[in-house]
C-alpha cells in the first residue's frame, strides 16, 4: 500500500479521505503535549483563556520526547500511550483539533467524539522512536515549559510515519486486525 502524503494543519476535506488502515506521512506542523499539558490545556479554556496554539485543524502527537544528541532538532521521539488523554481529547476536539498521534487504543468516548468533529487517530511505531526522530526538522517549546518534557512543543515534521487507527466513519484499525484474525472457537 503506497503511503497517503497529508499537510498539517488539515482541512476537514482530507480527514474525510483517510480510512482506517492507510499509511500516512505528515508535513507541516504538529504539536507535543502529553497529559500535564493537556490539563492544563483544559484548565485553560475553563477560565476562556486562549491556548498557546491554535488546535483548530491541528495535529497532537502524544510523544516522549528525549534529549537532543549535538547537531540534532531533538532525541529519540516515540509515542506515549494515547489513554492517558482520553478524559481531555474530547474538549479539544470541540475546539476543532483534527489528527491525535500516539499508541494503543481510545475509549468509546474519544471515538464517538472523533467521528461527530470529524477528527482521526493515528498510530506511530512503538519502539522506532529514533527512526521517528529523523522526519523531524525543528523542534522548540511554545508552552509550560516549567512541565520539562511534557511542555507543549511545535514540531517542523518531513515524511512523519503514522497508520490512520480511527476515521470519521467510525472505522478502528485495532478492532478491525483483531476480527480479521480472531479463531471461532467451538
Amino acid at each position: 500500500m503506497k503511503p497517503v502524503a497529508i499537510r498539517s494543519p488539515l482541512d476537514d476535506e482530507t480527514i474525510s479521505r483517510l480510512k482506517s488502515g492507510d499509511w500516512v506521512l505528515i508535513t507541516g506542523i504538529i504539536y507535543v503535549a502529553r497529559d500535564a499539558a493537556h490539563m492544563k490545556m483544559i484548565e485553560a479554556l475553563d477560565r476562556n483563556e486562549p491556548l498557546p496554539f491554535d488546535v483548530r485543524g491541528q495535529t497532537i502527537y502524544y510523544m516522549g520526547p528525549a534529549p537532543a544528541k549535538p547537531g540534532q532538532p531533538i532525541g529519540s521521539a516515540g509515542p506515549t500511550t494515547s489513554g492517558r488523554m482520553d478524559s481531555f481529547t474530547p474538549r479539544l476536539l470541540v475546539e476543532g483539533l483534527k489528527v491525535m498521534i500516539g499508541k494503543g487504543k481510545r475509549t468509546q468516548v474519544v471515538k464517538d467524539a472523533m467521528i461527530k468533529h470529524r477528527a482521526v487517530y493515528l498510530a506511530a511505531v512503538g519502539g522506532a522512536g529514533a527512526l521517528i526522530s529523523r522526519s523531524i526538522r525543528k523542534s522548540e517549546i511554545i508552552a509550560y515549559a516549567d512541565l520539562g518534557p511534557g511542555a507543549v512543543l511545535r514540531l517542523e515534521v518531513e515524511d512523519f510515519p503514522a497508520i490512520v487507527v480511527n476515521d470519521i466513519y467510525g472505522g478502528d484499525l485495532y478492532q478491525e486486525g483483531q476480527a480479521k484474525y480472531r479463531m471461532e472457537l467451538k
